[in-house]
């Protein structure tokens, strides 16, 4: 490579996608956003059409080797279906594109498809379309999700202000240890006969990376309260590179407290055993699918009140930055340390 050429990793996905959007001006009405968020954004009448888009790779995103085809059929359709959410959007449609090698057969697609058809069941979406190829780099998956919203009800990545309270639902940091648990097991099992993988008291952290959920059930919870975040994101990258997404976009800084990030049992067991600062797992681990979002401060006695949201911390003004409050009272900048696939 000239020395003048610059490498990907450099510029991480998120400066990677700026870089190459930013000479694409917005030329249609209809288009209200477009790069930048977890869903574009597109008007038509009285509703606003969410439009997201993933690409899953074998060997980056996932592997076979402890992964089953019909659970990562399902995950790949739940990812698409939590950022619609994460707009405060409902999803409707999606169309699923395949890479597929010669060593996958006619029932290997079957599972797949088996999966994204339970997720698009439960979560009453329909599959509407998507184009299939070989490909001589093993299984690659891309789905497209659409979805709509009112355009009073979108929610963006860019609306959070001082004194606003971050909230975060579910717990954090459960798919990660899930991921190491697989990936020790499966080290453990090369070479090995008829090897029994160690996975009792570990369901929870195991179904958080191979089954996750997109919180339909939270969206539903804030519109019945009468609850509009102010921003929103998903965690897939890990809370603190959400938390500085939309610190960034809405020109703000925050607060965030060590005791109040919310970790479950298991969680913090497995942290234990592989000897992980089960914190940083918590703030950088990603593939958790929880919401990320604030709301005003005259929220509170409304917030305070429901079941699977925990208050983290609160936005603040720009200059004071961003950073996590140890339980000992000092002040750690927050870093995105989480998930960036040219560095993986």
């Amino acid at each position: 490579m000239e020395n003048n050429e610059t490498e990907i990793s450099k510029l991480g996905e998120f400066g990677l996608i700026d870089r190459l959007t930013k000479d694409f001006p917005l030329r249609n009405a209809e288009t209200k956003k477009g790069v930048g968020d977890d869903a574009a954004i597109l008007t038509f009448g009285d509703k606003d059409v969410l439009v997201t888009t993933d690409l899953l790779l074998e060997g980056i995103h996932f592997d076979l080797r402890y992964v089953p085809l019909k659970h990562l059929g399902y995950k790949a359709a739940i990812v698409n279906f939590s950022d619609i959410y994460a707009m405060n959007g409902t999803p409707k449609q999606i169309t699923v594109s395949l890479g597929v090698s010669s060593r996958f057969t006619v029932e290997h697609l079957d599972a797949i498809y088996d999966g994204i058809r339970t997720a698009c069941d439960l979560y009453g979406v329909d599959l509407v379309g998507g184009d299939t190829s070989a490909s001589v780099t093993g299984l690659v998956i891309s789905i497209t999700c659409i979805g709509v919203a009112s355009p009073d009800d979108v929610v963006r990545r860019d609306g959070a202000k001082p004194t606003d309270i971050i909230c975060v639902s579910g717990d954090l940091g459960a798919a990660f240890m899930g991921l190491q648990l697989l990936e020790r097991e499966n080290s453990v099992a090369a070479g090995q006969k008829d090897f029994q993988p160690d996975f009792a008291g570990k369901e929870y952290i195991l179904e958080r990376q191979l089954k996750p959920e997109a919180r339909k059930d939270i969206i539903e919870l804030l519109r019945k309260e009468g609850i509009k975040p102010t921003s929103m994101m998903d965690v897939s990258d890990g809370l603190s590179s959400e938390l500085l997404h939309i610190c960034k976009d809405s020109g703000v800084g925050c607060r965030v407290y060590e005791d109040k990030i919310p970790i479950d049992y298991q969680t913090a067991l497995m942290a234990e055993e592989f000897n992980m600062n089960l914190v940083t797992a918590a703030m950088n681990g990603g593939e958790d699918y929880e919401l990320l979002f604030t709301v005003p401060l005259t929220d509170h006695e409304k917030i305070e009140k429901l079941k699977g949201v925990n208050m983290i911390g609160y936005v603040t003004k720009p200059e004071l930055g961003c950073a996590m409050v140890t339980r000992d009272g000092n002040e750690l900048p927050i870093k995105a340390q989480g998930w960036n696939a040219f560095e993986h």
